[in-house]
């Protein structure tokens, strides 16, 4: 009984995965490695990789710049522990504007990969320069079957999707919700939420996009509960965890409040992603307090969008803001009064250049709202990336707002490519299918029109 005892301690210690355990000395190498690596955040003179591991190990990373690999950089060990055995590695010896190579260590060992790991920071363009070019991906709705746990019809098809969004070579992409869906098992505790996102995160298809690409993630009902969660769901807290383990945002939640709330610059573009689940009252609950993002982030949110100098602001958001259809998977169906007070706040503050990030509804479309004082709104819907799609969407949605020709009613993704100088900018945004093939196409020109 004492050596069953001490075997079973020896397993915990290096770490259950699944019904298997692993010892130290077996995580090395590629033997280690469960998913990833992913790039997280990339600034100026930080970036951040991410690891799984399978078990409890020692995970670095090995770093040099592309253009003089004598000298190599190491990150600081760390040991991926329980739940997750997830870790994030700094890479803080890095220079502006520069294209590094890096390799991972798992327990001292190197692992193998088949396709590219580079990373890029962010150039010192200004006062300068013209910012440079760049381009980002966007989707959202990524449903990986998963048999034991699934419906009886797989709801998750054409995987393909991810390298055709690695091949166009984004600087980086924008995760807008429902980046996992937790099924019945996953719902209630943290180690079903776990083998949720380590069976999504794990998919062969997704890694060369994590390995050389930098990841922003909200997120939406899916992967924060059962459908429709708000506040009021009780394992809100270990959601917010396991998010925190599997994602590489620069911040988790803002002004001391939790959920995903962040802000991140990207050369002469912001970005602020929104939590519309964290602070969110239940949506039929008729004498409760009436709102989706809560005054605290409404009024950051608003702040910040008033002192930005960029000539585009994005805000993501798990649904759709700018729209007319009578839908409860938009924004803020259930909570009309505070959609109107964050679009005239927008208006009244004269902020000009926003356009909304947003996902959830199964079909992509691009929305245009001129407001009272002439300033564009504009709303980018891209959805899904794998899970079903909304195959009616266009002749069963209503929308005064739609742009004619961008609804998409199959499995896509959207580029935002940006060009041109600091003062006549011009936005292009492309939507393409699963296999690759471009849907439509629109230009938002300097003065914020489309074409």
């Amino acid at each position: 009984m004492i050596e069953v005892a001490c075997l079973l301690a020896l397993a915990c210690l290096n770490g259950c995965v699944g019904p298997a355990f692993h010892t130290g000395a077996s995580l090395s190498g590629n033997k280690g490695l469960q998913s990833g690596p992913m790039i997280g955040y990339e600034d100026m003179r930080e970036v951040l990789i991410w690891v799984q591991a399978k078990g409890r190990t020692t995970v670095e990373v090995v770093y040099w710049d592309t253009a003089a690999t004598a000298v190599r950089y190491h990150t600081r060990r760390v040991f991926a522990e329980q739940p997750a055995f997830t870790v994030k590695c700094i890479a803080d010896q890095v220079q502006p504007g520069k294209t590094y190579q890096y390799q991972v260590l798992i327990g001292g060992k190197a692992v193998e990969l088949s396709y590219p790991t580079t990373f890029k920071t962010q150039s010192l363009w200004q006062w300068r320069t013209d910012p440079p070019a760049f381009s980002f991906a966007t989707g959202s709705c990524a449903f990986i079957n998963e048999a034991a746990y699934d419906r009886p019809k797989p709801y998750g098809s054409n995987y393909q999707i991810f390298s055709r969004i690695a091949e166009q070579k984004p600087d980086f992409m924008v995760w807008l919700g429902d980046n996992v869906y937790y099924r019945e098992p996953d719902w209630f505790t943290q180690t079903g939420m776990v083998h949720r996102y380590t069976h999504s995160r794990s998919l062969p298809e997704l890694q060369p996009l994590l390995a050389s690409t930098a990841h922003y993630a909200i997120w939406d009902d899916h992967d924060y509960g059962p459908d429709n969660s708000d506040a009021t769901w009780v394992n809100k807290e270990k959601s917010w965890e396991v998010f925190r383990d599997f994602w590489g945002n620069p911040t988790f939640g803002v002004n001391g409040q939790k959920g995903c709330t962040t802000m991140f610059q990207y050369n002469d573009a912001d970005f602020f992603l929104l939590d519309n689940r964290y602070f969110r009252s239940p949506d039929r609950c008729t004498t409760c307090e009436r709102t989706s993002l809560g005054k605290d982030q409404m009024d950051w949110l608003i702040g910040s969008l008033a002192s930005s100098r960029a000539p585009f602001k994005f805000v993501a958001i798990g649904g759709q803001v700018v729209t007319t259809d009578d839908n409860d998977e938009t924004a803020f169906h259930y909570y009309p009064a505070e959609r109107d007070t964050l679009l005239r706040r927008i208006e009244r503050e004269g902020i000009k250049g926003v356009i909304f990030l947003t996902g959830d509804r199964h079909f992509t479309e691009l929305s245009a709202m001129k407001n009272s004082t002439g300033n564009w709104v504009y709303d980018l819907t891209t959805s899904s990336l794998t899970a079903g799609s909304f195959r009616d969407a266009a002749t069963k949605t209503t929308n005064e707002f739609r742009i004619p020709g961008t609804v998409v009613a199959e499995n896509n993704f959207s580029m935002l490519r940006f060009d041109g100088p600091r003062n006549a900018r011009v936005l292009t945004i492309t939507v393409y299918n699963a296999a690759g093939k471009e849907m439509w196409s629109k230009n938002i020109l300097p003065d914020f029109t489309i074409k």
